[in-house]
């Protein structure tokens, strides 16, 4: 296995020999490895100044405010949404959904950073979130509420890698970690007011307007990011220090040729077919009336597996893919493949037992308000957010990130365990609200600095395509969970209801499965109330047995990552940074040299395993 570094000297796709009969791709793709908008955002860089800075980090926290206050809002608002189609238990479909637009958007969106600049699909991310917001709060049937996820998704998606893209071209990576924890911030308070919010708009108007809303606020809420990001575009082309874009004096047939290498659209096509004709039939199927007989489940099932295979195919082939979202580089880096793994089953675990159906299992079986059901959800929110401030705190100044995953997934483990035990009829409060907080403790010890490891692998060129691979495969591993959480809840949960319920009200089965309010609504220690209980309870065991088992291979991934001197790696970027502007002397982009002489004096398996 090749170390990190060793995959920045696989050859370029540029290098490749093409025939005639492709019509010299190799003129229609970049004149060297960085596309357009690196090389704008690195000339961008040369011209920040520390106020200008300042400027743009204060408009990602009022932008990250804006949008974690909507986030933490309106996901008690989709139950109620749903149920008012009588549908409540496709939420899980709706979420699936959504993860599937979370993982194929990050792609496309890394590529338009990178092609075409990064305020340039800022500001393309915002308008198709709006779009959503504008979709959702119109919709008249369940259907429309998840085509509008689409939009919806897409551009949270889209300022999620756009922010993480910036603060990488803008910050070393000893202070990275910390900054990539500051769009997470907001939701030390959010996760707070945004049940309260709910439960108003739903007391005072409809669920409708708590979509609604924000696609007023979150204009607004862009500008003091927009504008330090529009002058210093203006500031860099009055220096003259911009590139002219390779596309000028050319035709509009070479132009859209050019865009398609460069975006890669024919291998986002296919990664988006294959997430979402393999995610979206796990919890169609058990609601259809023929389930895995149907035709179209069966068929979408296949097309996606065709597609899963041919887009590492298309990938692989420098002619047809020559700036490939999934880079050879990347595929042959350890760090990259393990830090991804690790995110996949990271957000398998959180979308199995805490999202989509533990709100509904509290409002249910303990009787909880929608307030109070949210906060017991969004305590993870709040726990990991705290510990990954801290644990970006102690990466600054041990220079080490890869200890923290490997506890994280330790304390993950048991907390998922200790779900198991105490996540029941007879727990009380402060013993579900204990789970969550030692879960979110592990969770914020995994997430930031996992994606840290995999940024510290790659060079400059590179950070954009890495950080969108990993979480692109995060959002995968959500969808997993949530599709797998939807199959389990639509699988079990009727049965049993339809076994449980008196004879009286076994003609209601359907309803109170498809409808939360319904099933909330009967009086404690009735026998439906104890029928309705027992289901939701049995269910949600099966659920968080799958949790554990996702949970597992969290550990003995993150002992395959290299654990990085951080002070000793330069990734080449070009212009000002948060933190040192040049690299130390001695180093090396990976830490290469101090990496084989550690390696020398370090001689038993096991210390091995931890370097």
């Amino acid at each position: 296995m090749p170390k990190a570094g060793e995959s920045s000297s696989v050859q370029s796709p540029k290098h490749v020999t093409a025939t005639h009969d492709e019509e010299d791709a190799s003129s229609l793709i970049s004149d060297d490895t960085q596309q357009q908008g690196v090389k704008r955002i690195e000339a961008i860089s040369q011209t920040w100044t520390h106020s200008s800075l300042i400027a743009a980090y204060v408009g990602i926290f009022l932008l990250a405010c804006c949008t974690s206050l909507e986030v933490q809002t309106t996901s008690n608002l989709t139950v109620y949404a749903t149920s008012a189609f009588a549908e409540h238990s496709l939420v899980a479909t709706v979420l699936v959904v959504q993860g599937v637009v979370n993982a194929v958007v990050k792609p496309p969106m890394a590529k338009i950073a990178n092609v075409f600049g990064r305020l340039e699909a800022f500001a393309f991310s915002i308008f198709i979130y709006v779009i959503g917001y504008i979709q959702m709060a119109a919709s008249n049937s369940v259907k429309t509420f998840a085509s509008a996820q689409i939009f919806y998704s897409a551009g949270s998606t889209g300022l999620q890698i756009l922010v993480q893209i910036f603060i990488a071209d803008t910050s070393d990576l000893l202070n990275r970690a910390l900054f990539s924890s500051l769009p997470d911030v907001p939701f030390l308070f959010t996760v707070w007011a945004g049940p309260p919010i709910a439960d108003s708009i739903l007391a005072r108007t409809t669920w409708r307007w708590g979509y609604g809303l924000w696609s007023i606020v979150l204009p607004l809420a862009f500008l003091p990011l927009a504008l330090p990001l529009y002058l210093n575009v203006r500031r860099a082309a009055k220096f003259d220090v911009l590139s002219p874009s390779s596309t000028q004096h050319q035709s509009l047939g070479r132009g859209l040729k050019r865009f398609w290498y460069d975006l890669d659209v024919m291998g986002l096509l296919l990664l988006s077919a294959a997430i979402s004709l393999v995610l979206l039939p796990l919890t169609l199927a058990a609601t259809a009336t023929s389930k895995w007989h149907n035709g179209s489940i069966i068929a979408m099932l296949v097309v996606g597996g065709v597609c899963l295979v041919a887009f590492p195919v298309w990938e692989s082939n420098p002619r047809l893919a020559p700036h490939p979202f999934l880079s050879l580089r990347l595929l042959r880096n350890r760090t990259v493949l393990a830090g991804c793994a690790l995110g996949f089953f990271y957000f398998a675990v959180f979308y199995t037992s805490i999202q989509p159906y533990f709100s509904s299992y509290l409002q249910v079986v303990h009787s909880n308000s929608v307030t109070a059901a949210g906060h017991i959800v969004l305590t993870f929110t709040f726990t990991s957010t705290v510990t990954s401030v801290v644990v970006s705190l102690l990466i600054k100044y041990t220079r080490h990130y890869k200890y923290y995953i490997t506890a994280g997934g330790c304390i993950y483990l048991l907390g998922v365990g200790l779900m198991i035990r105490y996540r029941s009829q007879s727990a009380s409060t402060a013993q579900i609200v204990g789970t969550q907080i030692v879960v979110g403790i592990g969770g914020g010890m995994i997430n930031v600095p996992a994606q840290l490891g995999v940024q510290a692998s790659v060079e400059h060129a590179d950070v954009a395509a890495a950080t969108a691979v990993f979480l692109t495969i995060l959002e995968i591993g959500g969808a997993v969970g949530t599709a797998v959480s939807g199959a389990v809840w639509t699988g079990n949960l009727l049965p049993k209801l339809q076994e449980y319920l008196p004879p009286a009200a076994q003609g209601d089965a359907k309803a109170i499965f498809g409808n939360l309010t319904l099933a909330k609504g009967y009086a404690a220690a009735s026998p439906e109330k104890v029928a309705i209980d027992r289901s939701y309870q049995e269910t949600m065991d099966i659920l968080l047995v799958i949790a554990a088992c996702f949970c597992a291979p969290l550990i003995p991934l993150s002992l395959l990552m290299r654990n990085y001197r951080l002070d000793t790696i330069d990734q080449r970027v070009k212009g000002k940074v948060i933190g040192t502007d040049q690299a130390r002397p001695g180093a090396t982009r990976d830490g290469e040299d101090e990496g084989l002489a550690e390696d020398s004096r370090q001689k038993s398996w096991l210390r091995r395993i931890l370097r």
